[in-house]
């Protein structure tokens, strides 16, 4: 039987290597806490450059974005690249939804009933929420002695 800390760390990793192999770099830090039915993994520093470029706001002189379809030339007028950020990790959740839950049943012994998943484009912050079917069984902290 696995501690709860043993649980954690090995959800970790795995949705690390999960972050590697489909984004083509990890988290610069990445936490998971298991409370009870839920299972939520903060990674930090997700955002790849070419992302943090499609997010920054771009000014240039007018002559050179009359070709541009949205006048700007880069896709991020009234948060176009935002979303399409967001749609695009939220694709990718969803394609790689099933080695997630197979990876998160593996660690914990128990089922998923559920996957939530955000991006923040601001801070580079992603969450991941597995909804478990049980409360996986842990073994028990051990205690200090005085």
């Amino acid at each position: 039987m696995k501690s709860q800390g043993e649980i954690e760390a090995a959800v970790c990793d795995g949705v690390s290597r999960f972050q590697q192999e489909f984004i083509g770099r990890g988290p610069r830090d990445i936490h998971a806490h298991l409370v009870g039915t839920l299972l939520m993994v903060r990674l930090q520093g997700v955002l790849t450059p070419a992302e943090r470029q499609l997010l920054a706001p771009r000014h240039e002189p007018a002559a050179e974005t009359a070709g541009g379809a949205n006048g700007n030339g880069n896709g991020n007028q009234q948060g176009n690249g935002r979303a399409l950020l967001k749609q695009v990790r939220a694709h990718m959740v969803a394609t790689g939804r099933e080695r997630l839950t197979e990876m998160v049943e593996a660690a914990t012994g128990v089922g998923v009933v559920s996957v939530h998943h955000d991006i923040s484009t601001v801070t580079g912050e992603e969450v991941l929420v597995f909804s478990l079917d049980k409360p996986p069984a842990c073994r028990p902290k051990a205690t200090k002695k005085s």
